[in-house]
């Protein structure tokens, strides 16, 4: 009995053991079958692709070599994964060199793809783009007399680039225009000055940070350590901002913020999945902050302003921002081409995507100035107590000198600069209501 056992367990070990070894035999027959046909259907896709060149190389109308077909369809393959990749000959690569490391002739304006047109993203302050008044949304249908349909943004950037001094005609279309501008450049040196601050009464510091460039952290630091001692409130100013650095935009933040996620960027390979996150120490001041934005606002100003408004730590008044949230990255092909190529998004502490979205101020306001008006007829207390002029003066103290006056003015927004930007005076009213009610 006990050997009958023993037989029928020895023959179900076996019957066992055999099944499991013919599933495993089949699970690997299907994984390698699985493997054949992707191999099958990449070997297929390179046949079409090698077929079409061969075609198009014997029957096109123009005689085309082999090198400028494989370029056209590198190109066209990057180009159609999204706005921001593409395919840099030799002689774009060499460019973007130059806009690297060099000084250039340019604009002073930065562009890209919305809806298809090639738009102004931002003209970069005391560029002669800024200074001919050009704007953040500006449509351009026409470099000189080129239409820019179907144009790239390399494409556009290499013909707005060109020698200081030599001009350049810019067809456009700007909302509330019933037809197309046309706007005179002067090509210049492209300078930027990244951060600018100044003080409007005796408690508000205004900082303005034009792009994040690689001094930016530091500039801000500066200002504020400066003006420590005297600063209830802070306004930072992104407007017409077109990005810049990552590491300056997460180190902007992290002064005003010391604990959380500042923003983190994800990809399809771990390698590109990343989380910044803030740090106590950076954290230079805790006063009442307003962030102003607007359409030119883009990439770097994104993620400082959303990261901001998500950790509450700011109030953002403005527009609604461009909507770049995206990673690119320029992997060399050959010694003398490259790719440029989207390989990740940035995400705000929230979760949410800027990528086409862009950041929602708490507060909307449009551009312009206040309109006031001076009241000749009104009398006030003041006009009636003559006698008490002298003792007004005693309480105020002298007048300050012409030369003082004009040293302050430097530094300092006037209430008549306030009321020429709707904004920015939106801004500082917001910004003394903190201050009251923080104490």
């Amino acid at each position: 009995m006990n050997n009958k056992k023993f037989i029928t367990m020895g023959f179900l070990s076996v019957t066992l053991s055999l099944s499991v070894a013919l599933s495993t035999s089949l699970f690997a027959k299907e994984s390698l079958t699985a493997k054949q046909k992707q191999e099958s259907s990449r070997l297929e896709a390179l046949a079409k692709f090698t077929k079409v060149l061969s075609i198009v190389q014997q029957y096109d109308v123009d005689k085309v070599t082999l090198q400028e077909l494989i370029d056209k369809a590198l190109k066209g393959m990057m180009e159609n994964l999204d706005a921001h990749s593409n395919y840099l000959t030799a002689k774009d690569y060499k460019r973007l060199e130059v806009q690297t490391n060099g000084e250039f002739g340019g604009l002073g304006i930065t562009v890209g793809m919305k809806d298809g047109a090639l738009t102004v993203i931002s003209p970069i302050d005391g560029t002669p783009a800024s200074k001919a008044g050009l704007k953040a949304g500006d449509i351009i249908l026409k470099i000189n007399d080129k239409s820019t349909i179907s144009m790239t943004i390399d494409e556009a950037v290499s013909l707005m680039r060109g020698k200081v001094g030599t001009p350049i005609d810019l067809t456009i279309v700007r909302q509330g225009e019933s037809k197309p501008l046309s706007v005179h450049i002067v090509r210049g040196i492209i300078k930027i000055e990244s951060v600018h601050a100044k003080t409007i009464g005796k408690d508000i510091l205004y900082i303005r940070v034009a792009s994040f460039d690689k001094k930016v952290v530091a500039g801000v630091t500066k200002a504020i350590k400066k003006h420590r001692a005297t600063t209830k409130g802070i306004i930072l100013d992104l407007r017409n901002n077109p990005g810049g650095l990552l590491d300056q935009a997460v180190g902007t933040v992290d002064l005003f913020v010391n604990h959380g996620t500042i923003v983190s960027q994800k990809g399809r390979r771990k390698v590109e999945t990343k989380v910044y996150d803030a740090h106590a120490g950076n954290t230079i001041t805790n006063v009442p902050l307003v962030v102003l934005v607007n359409g030119g606002s883009a990439s770097a100003s994104e993620i400082v302003s959303g990261s901001l408004q998500d950790h509450k730590r700011a109030v953002l008044v403005g527009e609604k921002t461009f909507g770049k949230g995206s990673v690119q990255v320029v992997l060399p092909i050959t010694k003398t081409e490259a790719i440029k190529l989207t390989i990740a998004r940035y995400y705000l502490p929230s979760g949410r995507t800027i990528q086409a979205v862009g950041v929602t101020p708490d507060i909307k306001v449009l551009p312009g100035e206040l309109k006031t008006f001076k009241n000749e007829f009104a009398i006030k207390e003041a006009d009636l107590k003559e006698h008490l002029k002298k003792e007004l003066a005693k309480v105020d103290g002298k007048k300050p000198s012409a030369k003082e006056d004009k040293k302050d003015k430097k530094d300092i927004i006037t209430p008549k600069m306030l009321d020429k930007d709707l904004q920015l005076k939106e801004g500082v009213d917001i910004i003394k209501a903190l201050i009251i009610t923080k104490g």
